[in-house]
């Protein structure tokens, strides 16, 4: 009988690993999300590009060829996060991958 009660103490978790995975594989993705602002205006945030990139070139050639203003913001938990106007998701997605920043198993693409 006391085995049973052993057993019962010591519970198996066995989403313990999945959580570890997880972080693991977490740390290389690129993060593309969409905030709704007032009525229909909308930011397109891109987080997690790695820091051996200068982003403000990348927002330069990103305003050219999308017709939209950016500026790099610094998150208190995210770090140096970049935003766009408008729904961009698309577009940055191409761009990172044709140029070549980021693989398209890398991007992560959130939002409604």
């Amino acid at each position: 009988m006391s085995t049973q009660v052993d057993n019962i103490s010591a519970p198996f978790d066995p989403f313990q690993d999945a959580v570890k995975g997880d972080e693991r594989g977490s740390e290389g993705l690129i993060h593309i999300r969409i905030q709704q602002r007032n009525g229909r205006k909308t930011l397109t945030t891109v987080q997690g590009i790695a820091p051996q990139y200068d982003l403000k070139k990348i927002i330069r050639a990103c305003k050219k060829t999308f017709c939209c203003n950016g500026t790099v913001v610094e998150h208190p938990e995210y770090g140096e996060v970049i935003q766009f106007q408008g729904d961009q998701r698309n577009n940055i997605c191409e761009f990172l991958t044709t140029n070549a920043i980021a693989k398209s198993s890398q991007l992560k693409v959130h939002g409604f």
